[in-house]
């Protein structure tokens, strides 16, 4: 008959104790780690006596051989890191630009980023951050301080896609590169200044100029209307037509006081214009 108890030289049982032995098995189970954790957004990388393996790990609980195996975390989320990087422009002038890039570790290629460069810290300041510096001074190169301005869509689309395809060769992808600011010198910036008042007070001469001609253009239309309204009248202005004109207006009353210099209205009288006029 087999005892469900396991009985010492000293008559201990291990049955008699089972907090004992639990607290124990707990106890190793913390101290050696035969499992680890990957949170979410994690990969974990695996590696025996520091040798980086080709097992990736997902998000979840996975067993391990303690002491033999060990694993190194790396977020796979996207995450936002601003630089700072002066440049010169094609005209020579000095422009410092603001870059916020958001990028992110490829998770399949999590064991291959760390076994190269390293953890976050690494992957920044060993690889992003210069690789931005010298993108961002060739492609502002291309450009005056002015085109960087006013070509602002047209450089961040170059840059982006500069750094895309440089990164993508050490594992890594840039999700979006904003452009924050752009800041010139002093005396640049003075000369922007100038050059845009210039050219609203240009605009504004412009503008009176135009306004003034179209009000002389205007004037001389009405001349020659006016001009042309009298030309037409006088065309038609006949002495039939003025007589008539006069008897329309004459209320058919002579002065009654005529001075020296005073006359008779225009009155033609035809016998032949009168109503009997045909019975001479």
């Amino acid at each position: 008959m087999l005892q469900h108890k396991l009985n010492f030289g000293n008559g201990f049982s291990i049955t008699q104790y089972p907090v004992v032995w639990a607290g124990t098995f707990l106890v190793l189970a913390i101290f050696f780690r035969p499992f680890t954790i990957v949170n979410a957004g994690e990969r974990g990388v695996v590696m025996n006596f520091g040798k980086v393996q080709d097992q990736i790990l997902d998000e979840g609980i996975h067993p391990i051989v303690p002491i033999i195996t060990s694993v190194k975390k790396l977020s796979v989320r996207v995450q936002e890191n601003s630089f700072e990087t002066a440049a010169a422009s094609k005209d020579l002038q000095k422009i410092t630009t603001q870059l916020s890039v958001d990028w992110h570790v490829e998770p399949k290629l999590v064991n291959q980023v760390f076994q190269r460069i390293g953890d976050k810290d690494q992957i920044v300041t060993e690889i992003i951050t210069p690789a931005i510096s010298e993108v961002l001074k060739a492609a502002v190169a291309k450009k005056t301080a002015e085109e960087v301005i006013t070509k602002r869509t047209e450089l961040k689309e170059e840059i982006d896609n500069t750094l895309r395809t440089r990164m993508a060769a050490y594992g890594l992808k840039i999700d979006d590169v904003s452009l924050v600011n752009f800041a010139f010198s002093e005396d640049f910036t003075k000369a922007i200044e100038a050059k845009q008042i210039a050219e609203q007070e240009a605009k504004q001469a412009k503008f009176v100029a135009q306004k003034a001609t179209q009000e002389a253009q205007a004037e001389i239309n009405r001349a020659k209307g006016q001009a042309e309204a009298q030309r037409l009248q006088r065309l038609t202005l006949t002495p039939v037509l003025l007589q008539q004109q006069a008897i329309e207006k004459w209320d058919g009353h002579f002065p009654t006081v005529m001075g020296g210099g005073s006359t008779l209205p225009l009155i033609n009288i035809n016998p032949n214009n009168l109503a009997g006029g045909e019975n001479k």
